[in-house]
């Protein structure tokens, strides 16, 4: 178990990691920390450069058998922290506000465990991915391929996710977490002077027409496998003036499914509405695809193992609150490996998530850290 000087030394790099965030693909500063705390822990190669800025730590018994990965995510987000904390971000508009700087830590302290009593067999890669928060990272480490040679065989997350007990786990076996994918949709005409609109073409009556059909395409419900949500997040119709008729219009819309491939259809029936009412309106259409995330499914043998380790330690668990609508691209790792996402609780009346008074509880750097090292000697054994 981590020692008391450990836990005074990580929660400080914790701290120093949230003085400083870096939001989706710009984590160089984040990376460079990590490899400098890796360094000393001396594992058998680290990794760099994956997928973008992703760091991994690969602690190889030498003896045949599967490689377990655990990960934590490196980026912070686009929001103004405010906060009294000591530790409060010193970059403008940028925080650490969804946990990640925790996750780091508590990957960290693993490490630490690992490399003073080595596994018996197989790997440990402790991997620090790049752009979760965009939906891009994933699937940039999983196709680099300096990954083919570190793939997991297993694969297993923590995510803190306020509303539940401290210290409690909600883990369950399918479905964590949904698909989701930003659909922008950009209508172009023509503008024209406001007294004489009908010399332009606008864009106003198709924007007009698709909200609600695109709304009437996912209305949410029951988290069942035919779960369909799309969310009309921004509009703009042309310029904030009174004196010109608008020739340009985005939509954006959320859409959010609870499998990978129903959200190809959703997807493809959106396209289709918004092409439909651009020919009618005599517009031009394009279309631009963003925060692109695969579904979160835990694997039922990866679900059991993670059981199995939270209660040999102690760690209170079950399925309260899940499956979430909200989007993680953990997802991607399950496409080759045994995967499992679990959420770990910092109190029920805690700040939630991306809010701007959001800050990880450094207490529960211990509990993470004991559920991963108990999975991995339960996988792979002591030396």
């Amino acid at each position: 178990m981590l020692t008391n000087s450990d836990l005074v030394e990580l929660t400080g790099f914790r701290r120093a990691l949230h003085r400083r965030p870096e939001i989706s693909g710009e984590e160089v500063e984040t990376a460079r920390a990590i490899v400098g705390a890796l360094e000393p822990l001396s594992p058998s190669r680290i990794v760099t450069d994956l997928g973008g800025h992703g760091v991994a730590a690969v602690f190889d018994s030498g003896v045949d058998g599967p490689t377990v990965l655990f990960r934590a995510e490196l980026d912070a987000l686009p929001i103004q922290e405010k906060s009294d904390m000591p530790w409060v971000s010193e970059v403008p508009g940028k925080g650490h506000l969804c946990g990640h700087d925790g996750h780091m830590t508590m990957l960290l302290g693993l490490g630490r465990l690992i490399a003073r009593h080595p596994v018996a067999w197989g790997r440990v890669v402790l991997m620090f991915q790049p752009a979760e928060e965009d939906g891009s990272g994933a699937r940039a480490v999983v196709a680099d391929p300096a990954y083919a040679d570190i793939r997991a065989d297993w694969a297993f997350a923590i995510h803190i996710e306020p509303g539940r007990p401290f210290g409690y786990v909600s883990i369950r076996k399918g479905l964590v977490n949904c698909a989701s994918q930003g659909l922008a949709i950009r209508l172009t005409g023509k503008t024209a002077h406001a007294a004489d609109p009908e010399d332009g073409v606008s864009p106003a009556q198709a924007v007009a027409k698709l909200i609600p059909v695109l709304d009437a395409l996912g209305n949410g419900g029951a988290l069942g496998d035919d779960f369909r949500l799309v969310t009309i997040t921004h509009v703009r119709i042309g310029e904030p003036t009174f004196g010109i008729a608008p020739g340009e219009a985005v939509i954006h819309a959320t859409l959010r499914t609870a499998r990978d491939d129903a959200m190809e259809g959703i997807a493809g029936d959106a396209r289709a509405l918004a092409i439909a009412a651009a020919r009618e309106a005599g517009l031009e259409i394009t279309f631009d695809v963003c925060d692109d995330f695969a579904a979160s499914i835990n694997d039922p043998d990866a679900t059991d193992i993670a059981i199995a380790a939270m209660t040999a330690i102690g760690v209170e668990n079950g399925s309260d609150g899940l499956p979430m609508r909200a989007s993680e691209d953990f997802g991607v790792f399950g496409w080759t490996a045994k995967a499992a996402m679990l959420c770990l609780g910092p109190g029920e009346d805690y700040a939630a998530l991306h809010n701007p008074d959001y800050d990880f509880p450094d207490d529960l750097i211990p509990v993470g850290t004991a559920i991963f090292e108990r999975i991995a000697r339960d996988l792979l054994g002591r030396a």
